[in-house]
This record gives structure tokens, C-alpha cells and sequence, in this order.
């Protein structure tokens, strides 16, 4: 019920009754039950002190608790075991109209006034109150009836108006403090703010109301709202107060209401609250027409299916022995003999899907993905061919050399055939990393193709979202499983051979996840056996399927991925091996893609090695594969016009016959001019110049260091490109031939500074390619001597190795395509560290071995003495010994 209290007079001290989670607002009247100890004995007073006939005059302050204390959720609703002799008796107010009498002033309940009932200790279990757990603004209120129930008392108020909480006087049996009236100001018609805002509480409280019929509150709630809405303009902070007792809000909203003592403010905060509580009203009234908009769409469906199934059946049309969709997937999935714990998942899904329309959207995605679970190979896997001998063989007619990767691939094989005996098969995950055009891809083509399984090939260069891993989980619309999921759905076995190309090549980490921490999973034997597709939802286990990775450089693999992987390193090409290559596999390839037979073309080896030398300047053979096609176009387009003429006979002008051989001279009038020179045999000695030699992800190659003197004041510029470290091998050169100059004969005397008046610069040509690592070392110290010294570095001898500032010549890396390609550039003798020559016995091919000279050394002096051939004279007493030591860049 709701009522807009009277205006009656308070008073300045007043007895407390604490509410929890509650809070009253003036002008509303609210039913309460009276439970605690510490309000008990106010309501026993007044029963005991009044009559019916005054009971409306009694005026009591209610307060709301704190909201630390109130969310304890101990309200007033806990029964107590008080006992009083006034047992069911009840006291209804009864206004006096009687204006004359002088009993109109309200009558204040005072703890002077008879005596109290006690609480039992321990009957509830409210917390305790002190004067600092009552909020600082409450309401007076008046009671309306009073009757005691069980454990306590039913009190009805209504409140009258604010209060703030002055100071508290009593505390015992019941608190009372001193307040102070907090009435509304009178409306001001002049206030344009007020007056606006009065107009929106208006519009949006009419809103408000039918919206509550639309729903079909009660009448007379209505009823009383809309009377009130009629006076907002007089009335606005009545009607406010009344607005924000019928909405949903939360305990910590009504206590700003209740503060809300300024009439702006408070209608501001009742708009936005009401404003919410429309949104509400209006989801769920959309919500319940919805609902029953599908119910009744459901029905007619189902009685329209009805009559239609009836109606086949009197025509005979109805196939009863026809399948229905959902029997179709359900004998699918029974098929692809599932794990249990998949099995139960289908089953929930199956289970959904019988209960659904055809034409709902979440059918087809229940669909979708049940077909996924019974495509799968869960079950399936293909026979393995673990015959060593037979591997061998095809390993080594698809591929020349290689010799270590072909003897891991033949040990794995060898294991793989020894777990089977046992039961347990767990491969480890290959990553074969070389330059472009070694055979990569290919050789994982061999491997499937040795074992006897089924193969495919993911490319994972650019990939950059890790959904395409994982795949995209249900929710998404249009969403399918990943590239794994995929691969195994095609080739319909689970244990498969996988290459994984360009895993170096994965998108780094955004906003889309990343992808490499995605295959972490994939790769890891140690968890591979319960991989989790974001679509299926349920693990998969890989630990069957062989992964083989393809990269070109280790550099960009994150850590953690490499650690997951087995590293084997393919090299470049020798000639020789290009020249074998190019016989055995291109060329017979290239004649028969072209539509000629292997007798219409004939290459001498004369002439394919000139190809690779001067037209074809990398580690593999892609590009020598281009440029022996182009060779059989140019034969194919004489042998078509060869035949063209021989079937036109004598009609046709005489030409030429065609001659299937190409030589070493033919090949330049296909091919045009070779495009590569011998870079090394065609330079002249030249006073500060010095071949090195650079390694990098796709290969070998020479690289010319080249220095140069100018008058100056001492400078050294670095041009080329050049990273960091490369930098600081230059300035570690150049000051260890400064501290030196007097012991290698560059000047008259130990202090003569040979940078004093000259600069020097050192240059690496091909500017346009970033060159960085320690390796050139020595090569920039020999280039700085020779500039000095006007000596020259025979041209066909190159170097690699690190130099220290104390002269040691340090080990380095890549020595295998650092030889190989000093070899293909013309290369006659190469000074390295004395720690790299096991590198060399053991990776350089022999016939390589055969053609170069190699030079060790572990100290700069020993390199300068070979580099100059004895020409750089040494002060007698120069110490010239060193010991090794590792590089650890």
C-alpha cells in the first residue's frame, strides 16, 4: 500500500529502529517483522504504553545499517524467543478528528516510560550494533499498526520525511539520537533547471507506467501511480520517492535516493534508475513475446508436418524403410569406432540435434560438426613398411648425397620397426634446415613414400592467427577446425607423414594469438597424444603421425619450438653433386614435362656444368632446373618443326635436320650470355682488398672486404651495410694493427701513430644485402695490412675465422657452405681457425677437399704469414705466441 504521509511536526529526539536491506522513503507505508534484540524492547514499550486510539502519534526514527553490516543478510526477518504476557494482541491507530483535543502533538516514546522486556542472551543472531553502523540519513516514521507474532512483532510504518543523524544518546535497551528534519524545499517555478528536469522525470515516468500495464500489475498500484504522476509538477520529491519504492534496485541505489535530500539531484539520479529499469522492462517483455511467438510457430509446424505426413501416407508416398538424416550420422559415427569420451560428446550432440528443426541455424552447426567427428580417422591407421634395405633404395634414387640426413631417416625407421614389436610407437619430429632448393620438400615426399604412408604437405609461411592451428571454436559463425584437423580428415589415416614447410616462416605474436606457441602442442610427443581442436573440442592423438619441419634459417624459430625439434642440416650443392643432380633427375624430368622422349634430347655434361657455373649462381638446383628447362623448350621448338616439315614432305623448303645433342657451345646461343663471372679468378691483387667468406639461411658466398687510405685526422668509416658486430671486428682490426705497426714493419717506431694524418675506410660491396657476424674477423685485419703495407693477398686466397684485440684467431660457424661456396667461386687455397679443421674432414665433401688448399691457423701472426706469403716482414724479438680459445657469438 502506498499513502503520501501528512505533514506533522518532529521532534528533536527520537527512538531508532535499524533496518538491514531495507530502507523506507516518506510517503510509503511497508510491512515489517521485528526479530532483533536491539528493536524488540521499543515495540514492547509501545504496546504497553499506548492505546489504539494514539498509536498514529507515535513517531519513531527508522535508519538503514551500513552496508558492510546490512551484507551479513541477517535482517529482521530471524525469529527471536522472547516471551511477553501481551500475547496477540493488537493495536490498530485511529486518527482523532477532534481538532480541539490536546492530544494532536505526536507522543514520543522515551526510555523513562515503564519498563522493558528483556531478550534472552543469544536468541538472535543480528550483529551488533554501535552508534557508528547507522547511516547518516533515515526517515521519520509513524506506526501505522502494531501485533506481535512469533519471536517478535509485525509493525506497519509510513514515513513522513528525511532525517539526519545528529548524535546518538542512548544505546540501552534501545538506541535513541538527536535528528534534525530534512523536508523538501517548495518547488520553484523559476528555476528553469528544476522545471526541466521535472518535464523528463514526467515523460519517462508515463513510459514507466504503461510499460507496468503492459505486464498487469495491480490495479490500484496503477491506479495510485498515475493520480501521483498528475501532481509531479507540485509534488516532485513525493513522487520520486514513490517511483523509486516500486523499481528493482540495489541496496546501495536506495541509500542514494534516501540521500538525495536536494530535489535536482535526486530527480536526476530516479531518471537514470528509471531509465534502466524500462531497458529492462522492455528485454523482457521482447523476451516473452518471442517466446511465445516460437511456441506458436512450433506448434502450427508440428501440425502442418502432421497433416503432411498423413497425406503421403494416403497417397503412398511415404517410403518407410527410408533413413532419416539423423540415423545416416548416427551409423557414421558408430563406424568411425570413437574413444569413449568422444562417443559421449556425439551422443550429447546426436541427442540435440533430433530435438531441433532442419530449418534452425544451430542445426546445421550441430550437423557440421558431428559429420567432422565421423569423418575423422580416430581408429584408421596404415600399414607401416619398415624394411630398411627397401628405404635405402628409394632414398637414394630420389636423392643424391645427403648422406646424414638419409642415415638419421634410415635409423628412425630402424627404432620405428623395433617399438612396433613392442607396442610403442613415438617418432621424434624432424627439422630439416638448409637453403632454398636443397630438397627440403621432396625429401619429406621420399620418407612418406618409404614408409609407406599417406603424406601432406602444410605450409605455414605467413601464417599468423593461431585458429589456424587450433582451429576456431563453435561459437564463430562459419567456423572449422584447423590446418591439423584438416591434413587428417584428408588423408584419412592418423598416422600420416606431415611436413610442416616454412616453419621458420610463422607470423609473429598480435592480437590474434600466436601460432608458434599454437604448434608447441603439435610438436611435443609429451602431449601430442590429447590434442584439443578449439572446433572438435575433444583430443585427438597425434603421437602417430611422423612431423617433418622445413626451414631455411634456425634464427626466427622461437626457442621453445626449436627445443621441441631434432635439427638436420642439409647444405648446399657442390658442382659435382649439381652435375649428377641435373643428369640423373632434372633433365629427365624437364624432357618428359615437355612432351619430348629422353632419346629427343641430349645434354653433354660439358654443357650442364657450364650452366650451373654461368647461369645459376645458389646452394640448390631450382634456379639450374629453370635454366635446363629453357634448354628443352628450345629443342622442343626445332623437333616441332622438324616434324612439321617431315610431314609436308617436298612442299617444304629445306632446313637444317634436327640435331638432338646440345653442347657446352650451344649452350650460349640459348641462354644468351652467362650471366655469372668466376668473381675470384677475375680479380687482379689489389693492395687492401681481401676475400672473405659469408654464411647466411640461404647458402654460402664470397664476400670482398676492401679498404682504402685518405689524408684525414685519424677517422675510420664503415660503409656496406653493416651490422653491429661486424662493426666492432673493423675497430678491433684496425686497433690491433695500431699497437702492432712497429712489429709488422708499418712504422719506424713504437710510438708512431700510423692513423695520424691519414683516414681509412672499409667497404663490403653489394651494399643493398645486411651482413653481420664476427667471422670476417681475420679477413679485415689482412685487408687493413695490405692497405698499410701496399702488399697484396692473392686473389684466389679467402679467409674466415674471429680475431681478438690479443691476436687469437677464434672458431666459427657454417664451414661446410663457406668452403662450398669459395669452391664454386674459383677458390684455390682457404685460412680458417685451427679448431674448424674437423669441420672440415668431416662435412666438406672430398672431391672439394681435393681442390682447395687449407690453411690453419690460431694465431693472426700465422695469418698474415700465409696471406702474404712471407712478404710482411716481422721485427726480430716479436712475441708471436697465443693460445686458442672458444668464440661464444
Amino acid at each position: 500500500m502506498i499513502r503520501s504521509g501528512p505533514s506533522i511536526p518532529i521532534p528533536r529526539t527520537l527512538p531508532l529502529l535499524p533496518l538491514q536491506d531495507k530502507v523506507l522513503l516518506p510517503g510509503i507505508v511497508t510491512r515489517l517483522q521485528i526479530t532483533r534484540r536491539d528493536s524488540v524492547p521499543l515495540f514492547e514499550r509501545i504496546l504497553r504504553t499506548f492505546d489504539s486510539n494514539e498509536l498514529s502519534k507515535c513517531i519513531i526514527g527508522v535508519f538503514p545499517i551500513s552496508s558492510t553490516l546490512s551484507a551479513s543478510k541477517d535482517n529482521d526477518t530471524v525469529n527471536s524467543n522472547g516471551n511477553s504476557k501481551h500475547k496477540n494482541k493488537t493495536i490498530k491507530s485511529k486518527k482523532d478528528n477532534n481538532s480541539d483535543q490536546r492530544g494532536d502533538d505526536p507522543i514520543i516514546v522515551g526510555s523513562s516510560v515503564g519498563q522493558i522486556v528483556p531478550m534472552r542472551p543469544g536468541s538472535n543472531s543480528a550483529p551488533v550494533l554501535s552508534p557508528s553502523s547507522f547511516h547518516t540519513t533515515g526517515c521519520a516514521a509513524r506506526v501505522v499498526r502494531l501485533e506481535r507474532a512469533v519471536g517478535g512483532f509485525t509493525v506497519v510504518l509510513e514515513g513522513i520525511v528525511r532525517l539526519r543523524l545528529n548524535k546518538i544518546v542512548t544505546q540501552s535497551p534501545f538506541f535513541e539520537a538527536e535528528v534534525t528534519p530534512l523536508p523538501d524545499k517548495a518547488v520553484d517555478r523559476n528555476d528553469r533547471e528544476l522545471q526541466d528536469k521535472i518535464v523528463a522525470l514526467r515523460s519517462i515516468s508515463k513510459e514507466f507506467v504503461i510499460l507496468l500495464q503492459a505486464l498487469k500489475l495491480p490495479g490500484p498500484v496503477l491506479t495510485q501511480l498515475q493520480k501521483f504522476l498528475e501532481n509531479v509538477g507540485v509534488i516532485p520529491g513525493q513522487v520520486v520517492d514513490l517511483l523509486m519504492s516500486t523499481i528493482e534496485s540495489t541496496y546501495d541505489e536506495k541509500l542514494m535516493i534516501l540521500d538525495a535530500v536536494d530535489l535536482k539531484e535526486r530527480i536526476s539520479k530516479s531518471v537514470e534508475l528509471l531509465t534502466r529499469q524500462i531497458h529492462i522492462l522492455k528485454i523482457s517483455q521482447k523476451v516473452h513475446d518471442n517466446v511465445e511467438g516460437k511456441l506458436n510457430k512450433k506448434q502450427r509446424e508440428f501440425y502442418l508436418r502432421q497433416q503432411m505426413s498423413a497425406i503421403k501416407e494416403e497417397l503412398g508416398e511415404k517410403d518407410s524403410g527410408e533413413e532419416d538424416e539423423t540415423t545416416i550420422i548416427e551409423n557414421r559415427l558408430n563406424a568411425a569406432n570413437l574413444p569413449s569420451d568422444v562417443q559421449k560428446a556425439a551422443d550429447r550432440e546426436l541427442k540435440r540435434l533430433r530435438k531441433m528443426q532442419p530449418a534452425s541455424s544451430e542445426y546445421s552447426v550441430i550437423r557440421n560438426y558431428l559429420d567432422w567427428l565421423g569423418d575423422l580417422p580416430w581408429s584408421k591407421s596404415s600399414e607401416d613398411i619398415l624394411d630398411v634395405e627397401k628405404a635405402r633404395t628409394q632414398l637414394n634414387g630420389d636423392h643424391f648425397g645427403l648422406e646424414k640426413v638419409k642415415r638419421r631417416i634410415l635409423e628412425y625407421l630402424a627404432v620405428t620397426k623395433l617399438q612396433h614389436m613392442k607396442g610403442e610407437v613415438k617418432g621424434p619430429i624432424l627439422c630439416l634446415v638448409g637453403p632454398p632448393g636443397v630438397g627440403k620438400t621432396s625429401l619429406g615426399r621420399s620418407i612418406a613414400t618409404a614408409m609407406g604412408r599417406k603424406f601432406h604437405r602444410i605450409s605455414l609461411g605467413g601464417v599468423w592467427d593461431e585458429s589456424e592451428i587450433r582451429g576456431h571454436r563453435r561459437t564463430y559463425v562459419g567456423a572449422l577446425p584447423g590446418l591439423i584437423i584438416h591434413g587428417l580428415k584428408k588423408c584419412s589415416v592418423n598416422n600420416p607423414v606431415f611436413l610442416l614447410d616454412e616453419i621458420d616462416k610463422v607470423g609473429s605474436r598480435g592480437h590474434h594469438g600466436d601460432p608458434s606457441a599454437a604448434l608447441l602442442e603439435v610438436l611435443d610427443p609429451e602431449q601430442n597424444s590429447t590434442f584439443t581442436d578449439h572446433y572438435l573440442n575433444v583430443p585427438f592423438d597425434l603421437s602417430k603421425v611422423l612431423f617433418v619441419a622445413t626451414a631455411n634459417s634456425v634464427d626466427t624459430i622461437p626457442a621453445p619450438l626449436l627445443d621441441r625439434m631434432e635439427l638436420i642440416t642439409i647444405p648446399g650443392y657442390t658442382y659435382g653433386e649439381k652435375l649428377a643432380i641435373a643428369t640423373n633427375h632434372l633433365l629427365p624430368k624437364q624432357i618428359r614435362v615437355h612432351g619430348l622422349n629422353q632419346e629427343d634430347v641430349k645434354v653433354t655434361e660439358q654443357a650442364l656444368l657450364k650452366v650451373a657455373t654461368g647461369y645459376t649462381r645458389e646452394s640448390g638446383v631450382r634456379q639450374l632446373e629453370r635454366e635446363i628447362g629453357a634448354l628443352v623448350r628450345a629443342k622442343a621448338v626445332e623437333y616441332a618443326d622438324a616434324q612439321e616439315q617431315k610431314l609436308k614432305g617436298d612442299k617444304a623448303p629445306k632446313t637444317v635436320q634436327y640435331q638432338p645433342l646440345v653442347t657446352a657451345t650451344d649452350v650460349e646461343d640459348i641462354l644468351g650470355q652467362e650471366k655469372y663471372v668466376n668473381e675470384v679468378t677475375e680479380r687482379a691483387p689489389t693492395p687492401g682488398v681481401v676475400t672473405g667468406i659469408a654464411y647466411n639461411g640461404v647458402g654460402g658466398g664470397i664476400l670482398f672486404i676492401e679498404a682504402s687510405q685518405m689524408p684525414g685526422k685519424g677517422n675510420l668509416q664503415l660503409t656496406g651495410s653493416l651490422g653491429d658486430v661486424i662493426k666492432e671486428s673493423a675497430h678491433i682490426g684496425l686497433s690491433w694493427v695500431k699497437s702492432h705497426g712497429y712489429e709488422i714493419s708499418l712504422t719506424n717506431s713504437r710510438t708512431q701513430n700510423i692513423m695520424e694524418k691519414v683516414d681509412v675506410h672499409i667497404h663490403m660491396p653489394s651494399g643493398g644485402t645486411p651482413k653481420d657476424g664476427p667471422s670476417a674477423g681475420i679477413a679485415m685485419v689482412c685487408a687493413l695490412v695490405s692497405m698499410f703495407s701496399n702488399q697484396t693477398v692473392p686473389a684466389t686466397t679467402a679467409m674466415t675465422g674471429e680475431f681478438t684485440l690479443r691476436g687469437l684467431v677464434m672458431p666459427v660457424g657454417g664451414i661446410k657452405e663457406k668452403v662450398i661456396a669459395a669452391h664454386r667461386a674459383g677458390v684455390r687455397k682457404i685460412i680458417m681457425p685451427l679448431r674448424n679443421q674437423k669441420d672440415v674432414t668431416s662435412d666438406v665433401p672430398t672431391n672439394v677437399r681435393d681442390d682447395i688448399e687449407f690453411f690453419y691457423a690460431s694465431t693472426i701472426w700465422e695469418v698474415l704469414r700465409e696471406a702474404f706469403e712471407g712478404r710482411i716482414s716481422v721485427r726480430a724479438g716479436t712475441s708471436i705466441s697465443g693460445g686458442a680459445l672458444d668464440s661464444r657469438l
